[in-house]
């Protein structure tokens, strides 16, 4: 569950506003300050230097803008099959328009993957999409664990046990 909400995340990109757990108050980051420090913390992990950061960070947020797009048209899809009125056939373009921009999506990043080539090794491209998971996991535990990353998460009972 917890691969699927990273993966989510990852997907939908940053939203303008993010909210981010600190200790007991909750306090609104604007997208500039989350980028800052996903950019501090992926470029750390990473590795990367000064002059690799400076090339590669406008164009690394650049994609995640052009997922966010595809993925808000997405979710836009999503969204219509709700209505208790949609027929089989309606269904059929919903999910097929859904289907598209996951793999328009995955065109984007490959695209964006030979443009990445040119500032970067592939090893720190690597590197780069494990601190991106990284600090997606810790923003998403900072989130729900309130900053404490001791601090168990409550589950649900499943089937009432």
């Amino acid at each position: 569950m917890k691969k699927l909400i990273v993966l989510i995340f990852v997907l939908l990109g940053c939203s303008p506003l993010v909210l981010l757990a600190s200790g007991e108050n909750e306090q609104r980051m604007t997208r500039e300050e989350f980028r800052a420090k996903q950019q501090a913390f992926i470029a750390e992990k990473a590795g990367l230097t000064k002059s690799e950061a400076e090339k590669f960070f406008p164009l690394y947020f650049e994609l995640q803008d052009e997922k966010k797009q595809l993925n808000d048209k997405a979710w836009k899809l999503m969204r219509q099959g709700r209505n208790e009125n949609v027929s089989e056939e309606q269904y059929e373009e919903i999910l097929e328009g859904v289907y598209n921009t996951r793999i328009a999506s995955d065109e984007l990043e490959k695209s964006y993957f030979e443009k990445f080539r040119k500032i970067l090794s592939c090893k720190k491209i690597y590197e780069v999409q494990q601190a991106e998971m990284r600090f997606h996991r810790v923003w998403l535990k900072n989130m729900h664990g309130k900053g404490n990353p001791h601090k168990p998460h409550p589950r649900k009972p499943e089937d009432g046990k």
